[in-house]
């Protein structure tokens, strides 16, 4: 039997919305996480952040832009993904801290903060940037309290 959380998610029902085209994939990913996650987990807030940032990554460095963003909430997780059709071109954290008065480079950064664990997944068409989610309380929070 195979142990991969990956493989697991993919039972869930999975919410779509396309962005490819859109003047305003930024907004359009973030209207649809709300609307999908409000009222059902209480990290809202954070998959909105989060997702905003993965999309704008994707609108700033690649080519084509976003294509598709997904959302899975699994258990005691949810997993957004924000799709786009070019390869993994190596997206990785810095192995230095963010600079704090730097105009960017804090976005994956915070990706990392606030989800349990984020990853380049090869699809298809492309590659898909992951990012899990505890369903409760965000890393952060929890790590503040603690």
């Amino acid at each position: 039997m195979l142990n991969d959380s990956r493989l697991a998610v993919r039972s869930c029902p999975t919410h779509w919305v396309a962005l490819a085209g859109r003047r305003e994939p930024l907004a359009s990913a973030r209207d649809h996480t709300r609307t999908v996650l409000a009222g059902v987990v209480p990290c809202v807030d954070d998959a909105v952040l989060v997702v905003s940032e993965l999309v704008g990554n994707a609108v700033r460095h690649t080519t084509a832009g976003p294509d598709c963003l997904t959302i899975v909430i699994d258990g005691d997780q949810v997993v957004v993904a924000v799709h786009d059709p070019e390869p993994d071109g190596g997206v990785h954290l810095s192995e230095t801290a963010a600079d704090p008065l730097a105009e960017s480079g804090r976005g994956l950064w915070l990706v990392q903060a606030l989800a349990r664990r984020w990853y380049v997944e090869t699809t298809a068409v492309g590659k898909a940037v992951v990012a899990v989610l505890p369903r409760g309380k965000a890393a952060v929070s929890r790590a503040a309290g603690s």
